[in-house]
């Protein structure tokens, strides 16, 4: 059991995780984050300067909402998709960097990318981070678009992309930080980046069990399932909801990733300001959690945006609370019984 002092706001928690505009939060933002609690932050580029300010501005978020140990979220897979950069933080090796090293020997890969994800969890630990959107759990299919295929995967199959992520994830929560599996049920069939437009899998049933919900569903079923977050894909299955993306899709979400997949853990939307969905930000945020989302995720840190999604959430629901208390006890839990080897990553 968490002890009372790290236990989140008892009213008005908004089941959003939300961004900010620049180094520091702003009057306005602050202003906002307290009437309205976010669930969680999330910190890109703009926001991490230096080790000392970032510091700083996640000490700041968790004051204003009151939460000493709210969730705070970074993007940092590696390679291509890193918000902490040299010179002030260490520069890792994308995810194919692995999956080409496995090709020829896996346990050695596995070995290094735990290795890897550990050392990048410590510099994001030290900087007050709880909880990184890593590892990318897709399996590229030939026609996967290169904005996900090109270096952010670990293999080409369902087991190589499997062991692989679950050392990362091992890894990571060593270093006491909440991986996020990305992107469920899977998004290695999409031929266009979900960013600009919105992807249509058609693939059949059978199909995507074998190969794109293989990973999720091994990571589920273990000792890890309640231990990390998984992120929806803004994708449309024909085979499953062919009128809308699995992230605003009560039939994905329930029948499929709660259900079929057995994912029991946190469950946040992709960012509800990218191009595959439709409609303002307001009605996206309030699709997904309709859909069953626990959280959803805003990540321009425009002030009118969040302001408007904010007003007119609801309050988070106990179940999606309950998700949260857990993942972070056990990332507490994982943090403390770790036997935690020296740092090495992959080089070239």
């Amino acid at each position: 059991m968490l002890p009372d002092n790290d236990m989140p706001p008892r009213k008005n928690l908004k089941p959003i995780v939300l961004s900010c505009a620049g180094e520091a939060l702003t009057a306005d933002e602050k202003s906002l984050f307290s009437d309205y609690p976010p669930a969680g932050l999330i910190v890109f580029r703009r926001n991490c300067v230096s080790k000392a300010q970032l510091v700083d501005l996640i000490a700041s978020f968790r004051d204003i909402i009151g939460w000493a140990d709210a969730p705070v979220l970074i993007d940092q897979e590696g390679g291509s998709v890193a918000r902490l950069t040299a010179p002030e933080w260490t520069e890792f090796p994308a995810a194919g960097e692995f999956a080409a090293l496995a090709e020829n020997d896996l346990e050695r890969a596995c070995d290094a990318a735990y290795k890897n994800a550990l050392a990048m969890g410590a510099e994001m630990a030290e900087a007050g981070i709880t909880v990184n959107c890593a590892p990318v759990m897709d399996v590229p299919a030939p026609e996967c678009h290169d904005f996900l295929s090109g270096s952010r995967t670990y293999g080409k199959t369902p087991h190589q992309v499997t062991v692989m992520a679950e050392h990362v994830c091992r890894g990571l929560l060593a270093a006491g930080i909440t991986p996020v599996m990305k992107h469920i049920p899977g998004h290695g069939r999409g031929t266009v980046d979900s960013h600009l437009e919105l992807p249509r899998v058609a693939a059949g049933l059978e199909d995507l069990r074998r190969s794109d919900f293989a990973p999720f569903r091994v990571l589920a079923g273990s000792d890890l399932g309640h231990a990390v977050w998984a992120m929806g894909a803004h994708v449309v299955y024909d085979a499953m909801d062919a009128e809308r993306p699995a992230t605003v899709s009560e039939i994905v979400t329930e029948k499929i990733i709660r259900g079929e997949i057995g994912f029991t853990g946190v469950l946040i939307a992709d960012d509800i300001g990218m191009k595959a969905l439709s409609g303002t930000v307001t009605e996206r945020a309030l699709a997904t959690l309709a859909a069953g989302n626990d959280l959803t995720l805003h990540c321009s840190g425009d002030f009118d945006e969040m302001r408007g999604i904010l007003s007119a959430l609801p309050d988070i629901v106990p179940l999606a609370l309950e998700r949260m208390l857990r993942a972070e006890q056990q990332r507490r839990d994982c943090h403390a019984g770790a036997d935690v080897p020296e740092r090495g990553i992959l080089k070239g």
